[in-house]
């Protein structure tokens, strides 16, 4: 029997991954992950081709269609993938694109200036991550169809990718059609041995990125319909004011000034490899035109809402055009304030989140082979576009600054006045949340006396329960541990955030002491690293004020505190509803049951009755916490133990902050609409009066 040498290591042990190996072994280093997000990300690759075709200006349609049986074509009339041989490899363009890693029209050859595909892996690690992939394109007067089993070409005996398969790397030609007819076809079928069963196309996140699109390329009609579905769901989005419309579309709140457009162009030199006439990639110095197009607008209220795209590609990390954005507003900003003297000499410089203060600003550049962080390309990192965005973006808003017109200077005024406003206010909360911030436990004497604080000084292991009342405030001290539970508790329902300003919420008594218990400040200035718990649980009554009451939390921390929530470290308790006191428990059954609905009653005294379990009526209802003696509240609410926690996430902030401001907001009237439309889905027979 041979044995193995552990410690040899040599060239036999080296596994070369050749073609599309690569991507089934690793599909995250390309796709990101394989749940929906990495389904999504196939999805927007063969999308964005068809939308590199339109900004090219050989395409105006763009049709997405989520078949019932799982698979998804999308369909175009752009110039459709070339179907002559490719000389290098001797293969049909088709089987090139859809096979080739790092194979494409878009590697300097002059088939597109900007586009969004850019490394020549997109269709081809689709292909690959597809059980099927069929293509069909209108290309020379007849229609050219090609299919491929998991990145393999070949012939399906039938639909769908279980079919019977032959390899076969032939290209079709099939029916005839006008020679001024062309576009692409694709339709494919993830593959379930790569992507996880829960993984699905979200149709939600693909009207948003549909509309999106609309508005950066003006004039493209793109229809999405879903057949998934007892009815088939279907919109179109076309939107000709670009991203000026789009800003608007944006813009949570009330505007200080219209929207502005600043525009311009640059170019620098970099040294890349280019694709000459003989298909060699030659290395040579070329000159890239940049395309610098901003709509930017000033609202009423603190949040800001910036959105970056790079030819269409959204680049939700940033990058250097989003670097050169903030360095050019914030530093235009600080010189004209100075001028116009609304900053004195003493004053300390606006820093950018004054400038970002209320900003709804879409940035987009245009250029030739952009330098993305990575396949996802959410981060542009190509070095020379900080400089020429900051230049263009200083020049033109120093324009509007500096206007001698009458409106706009008027508008203009209405801003720095803003941003200056914007900077005294960061200064005073940056002023008291030091004079406010606590250090460690024993330091109590500026924390409010009502805090029931906890021995414990680990923030990983503490919580703070703020509890609704003084009346269960005192059955809650007697049912918590002591070491690492808190209480804090609040008198009826705190102060509205939505509508007020940061200066009403910070002279709001109930407010300022949860912000103040927490230890970590408020709004921009939030340092997660120096909350004092790891937990903030609401614990409030099961009823309908009881629910108000955390939907106020919810909101203060929400606008105020969000990071807590993004981090998952919020909750609300879930004490029960009713107790059900059992007569004749049997073995090993608890003598008192709860329930939290009326629905989850129904089934407990059913199951009960079926059991011949017999319980005492009444049924107790509880009204209120303080209703509890401590050892119920610890066991139902309180306790790690037993109890039930729900956790508040924040899945999506752009859909939770819509749903805050139309429940909280200062707009009345769909606020109106919302609840007249929900009376007509209300049980009148459900209504507890």
């Amino acid at each position: 029997m041979e044995v193995l040498d552990v410690s040899t290591y040599d060239a036999r042990n080296l596994l070369v991954l050749e073609g599309l190996e690569a991507v089934r072994k690793r599909p995250g280093m390309y796709i990101g992950s394989t749940d929906t997000r990495g389904l999504m990300h196939c999805l927007w690759e063969i999308i964005d081709n068809s939308v590199d075709e339109a900004l090219a200006g050989h395409c105006d349609r763009i049709d997405v269609v989520l078949h019932a049986d799982g698979s998804v074509e999308v369909r175009d009339n752009g110039r459709g993938v070339p179907v002559d041989i490719e000389p290098k490899t001797g293969l049909t363009g088709v089987e090139v694109v859809y096979t080739k890693l790092h194979a494409g029209g878009k590697f300097g050859g002059g088939s597109y200036n900007a586009t969004g595909g850019l490394h020549g892996v997109g269709a081809s690690v689709v292909n690959a991550l597809s059980s099927r992939l069929d293509v069909e394109v209108d290309k020379s007067g007849a229609t050219w169809s090609m299919s491929f089993r998991r990145g393999e070409p070949g012939v399906f005996a039938g639909e769908g990718p279980a079919a019977d398969f032959t390899p076969d790397n032939t290209l079709h030609k099939g029916g005839r059609v006008k020679k001024t007819v062309t576009g692409t076809r694709v339709r494919y079928w993830a593959d379930p041995q790569i992507f996880i069963k829960t993984a699905t196309f979200a149709y939600d996140e693909l009207v948003n990125r549909a509309r999106q699109t609309s508005f950066l390329v003006p004039g493209l009609q793109i229809v999405l319909r879903d057949e998934r579905g007892e009815e088939p769901v279907e919109e179109s989005f076309k939107h000709d004011g670009g991203i000026t419309e789009y800003c608007d579309f944006l813009a949570p709140d009330e505007p200080v000034s219209e929207v502005l457009r600043l525009q311009g162009e640059g170019s620098f030199k970099e040294t890349v490899p280019v694709l000459d006439s003989k298909g060699h990639m030659t290395p040579q110095e070329v000159e890239r035109e940049l395309g610098v197009d901003v709509a930017l607008r000033w609202g009423t209220g603190y949040e800001s809402e910036l959105r970056s795209f790079v030819n269409i590609i959204a680049t939700p990390k940033g990058g250097t055009h989003v670097q050169g954005f903030e360095r050019g507003v914030t530093k235009t900003f600080n010189d004209t304030l100075r001028t116009t003297r609304l900053l004195k000499s003493g004053d300390p410089d606006i820093v950018k989140d004054d400038v970002l203060e209320g900003i709804t600003a879409v940035v987009t550049v245009r250029l030739a082979e952009p330098q993305f962080e990575g396949q996802t390309k959410e981060v542009l990192g190509t070095p020379a576009v900080t400089r020429i965005v900051n230049q263009v973006v200083s020049r033109e808003l120093k324009a509007f600054l500096t206007s001698t017109k009458a409106a706009e200077k008027a508008k203009a005024r209405q801003v720095m006045e803003k941003v200056v406003a914007a900077s005294r206010t960061r200064l005073m909360a940056r002023q008291q949340r030091d004079n406010q911030r606590r250090k460690n436990a024993l330091e109590s004497s500026a924390l409010p006396a009502k805090l029931a604080d906890c021995r414990a000084g680990d923030a990983e292991r503490t919580e703070l329960f703020i509890v609704e009342g003084d009346s269960a405030l005192g059955t809650a001290k007697s049912a918590r541990d002591s070491e690492f539970q808190a209480l804090l508790p609040i008198r009826g329902k705190i102060l509205n955030v939505q509508k007020a300003s940061v200066g009403d919420m910070l002279k709001n008594v109930e407010c300022s002491s949860i912000i103040q218990v927490v230890g970590a400040g408020s709004g921009r200035t939030f340092d997660l690293d120096q909350a004092r718990y790891g937990r903030i649980i609401f614990m409030a009554d099961a009823d309908s004020d009881g629910a108000h009451i955390r939907c106020l939390l919810a909101t203060l921390f929400f606008r105020y505190m969000r990071p807590l929530v993004e981090q998952g470290r919020v909750f609300s308790a879930v004490p029960p509803l009713h107790r059900i006191e059992l007569t004749n428990p049997k073995k090993g059954q608890d003598k008192y049951q709860y329930t939290y609905s009326d629905a989850e009653l129904q089934r407990t005294l059913a199951d009960l009755k079926r059991r011949n379990v017999r319980w005492k009526d009444p049924i107790q209802r509880y009204k209120g916490l303080g209703e509890m003696d401590a050892d119920q509240l610890a066991e139902t609410t309180m306790d790690p133990r037993h109890r039930t926690l729900r956790r508040l996430t924040v899945d999506d902030a752009e859909q939770a902050a819509a749903v805050f401001e139309l429940l909280m907001g200062n707009e009345v009237a769909p606020r109106k609409e919302f609840i007249v439309q929900s009376a007509y889905d209300v049980d009148s027979d459900l209504i507890d009066a």
